[in-house]
């Protein structure tokens, strides 16, 4: 098993009902895939560096996991078709940093 931090940007049309809802089903994508979640942090709704699908801004979400490699391809296929995913970042750790992170705390 192999250590990842993964950032979500899901689209800010989003309610929280259904942000919350395509969060738990990226945890079950982990989950069913043998991976397992770590840790979680929900950086909220941010400006974008440059415009992604004419939005300027974004919902982030940090999750600390733990999977095989080869599951990934199966979990990035599921999320390019997902609508609501602006953008996914998968970045492979040694060693997972501590929680809360600095971005957390930062002024939006």
């Amino acid at each position: 098993m192999s250590k990842f931090e993964v950032v979500l940007l899901f689209s800010p049309e989003l309610g929280s009902k259904n942000l919350k809802s395509d969060i738990d089903k990226f945890k079950n994508y982990i989950k069913d895939n043998s991976g397992t979640i770590i840790n979680e942090e929900d950086w909220g709704l941010r400006d974008l560096s440059y415009s992604i699908n004419k939005f300027k801004k974004a919902f982030y979400n940090f999750i600390q996991i733990e999977i095989s490699g080869n599951s990934l391809d199966k979990i990035k296929k599921d999320l390019n078709q997902s609508d609501n995913i602006l953008r996914y970042l998968f970045i492979k750790v040694d060693k997972h940093q501590e929680l809360p992170t600095k971005l957390k705390y930062e002024k939006k």
